[in-house]
């Protein structure tokens, strides 16, 4: 069972350091700053190293030295996307460009007054495409567990403000389902990941880049029992000032619902595939996913 626990590392002091340079100094400093918070824990986090070094080995096939210098990228990477989320989320004055493959399909769920599902994983910085969804002038429901402390999330929803954006979080008393169903039923988008589970979740075990993998079932049932279009969607990092959107195709997924369910989830793990071996080193699952 992988050993993710539902919590994200970091500190309010250390939140808040970073947005002290953002908002005095922009970018270059904080990724400055960025470089030596990465070299930390490249030396001395083990317990995230070593799967994402493993990661690196086995899945993407990198030599020992090779592998070494990807993860310290990889956790540069993740600083920056961070970063640039705070950024681009509190309007922070910036020269960020993007390009949006996809977004089509995404209006076309819109115009088509029924809502959406939008899937992805941790993969790359889609939350940073906060600026196309401001673009599309709808309401955008997030669904997350409740693992960030309390006192960090207050600070950053401080610093970042509501950007007509609504987070739904996941409980054990199922009340986040009925939120997801007025949500849709107002005919908005809703986003989650759906890469990551708890203990006792209900998960589904699949090949995935070459060795078997489990996966919540929750996101997947909810695409075939509400019926709404589904596409997948990523954003990546392609420069220090540069970023790549993609969203597929919508698609329904009709049938028994656990035919809906498995196609959902085929048709998931095919996507977050491909841009693995497209983006290896923005894979930020730091835990032995493969468990």
């Amino acid at each position: 069972m992988p050993s993710w626990e539902g919590k994200s590392k970091g500190s309010k002091f250390g939140y808040s350091c970073f947005v002290f340079l953002l908002k005095h100094g922009g970018v270059l400093p904080a990724y400055l700053l960025l470089r030596f918070v990465a070299c930390y824990y490249f030396i001395f986090s083990w317990s995230s190293s070593k799967p994402i070094y493993h990661y690196f080995r086995t899945k993407v096939g990198y030599s020992r030295w090779r592998a070494l210098w990807a993860l310290y990228r990889n956790y540069y990477v993740f600083g920056q996307t961070l970063i640039d989320k705070v950024v681009v989320m509190a309007d922070i004055p910036n020269s960020f460009t993007f390009e949006f493959e996809g977004e089509h399909y995404l209006r076309e769920m819109i115009a088509g007054s029924k809502g959406g599902i939008l899937l992805s994983a941790h993969l790359g910085n889609w939350e940073v495409a906060g600026h196309l969804f401001k673009r599309l002038q709808t309401r955008v429901n997030i669904v997350m567990f409740d693992g960030e402390h309390q006192r960090i999330k207050t600070y950053l929803s401080g610093v970042t403000g509501d950007r007509n954006m609504n987070i739904i979080v996941i409980k054990d008393d199922l009340s986040h389902i009925y939120a997801i169903n007025e949500a849709l039923s107002n005919q908005e988008l809703v986003c989650m990941h759906a890469d990551r589970f708890l203990p006792g979740n209900k998960t589904e075990t699949l090949s995935f880049l070459g060795k078997d993998a489990r996966f919540p079932m929750g996101p997947f049932l909810l695409a075939a029992t509400f019926r709404v279009p589904v596409s997948v969607v990523f954003a990546f990092k392609e420069s220090s000032r540069h970023y790549h959107f993609y969203a597929t195709a919508p698609r329904l997924y009709h049938g028994r619902r656990n035919e809906g369910v498995t196609a959902a989830l085929q048709d998931f793990t095919r996507e977050v595939a491909e841009k693995v071996r497209r983006y290896p080193v923005q894979w930020f699952n730091y835990y032995n996913f493969w468990e």
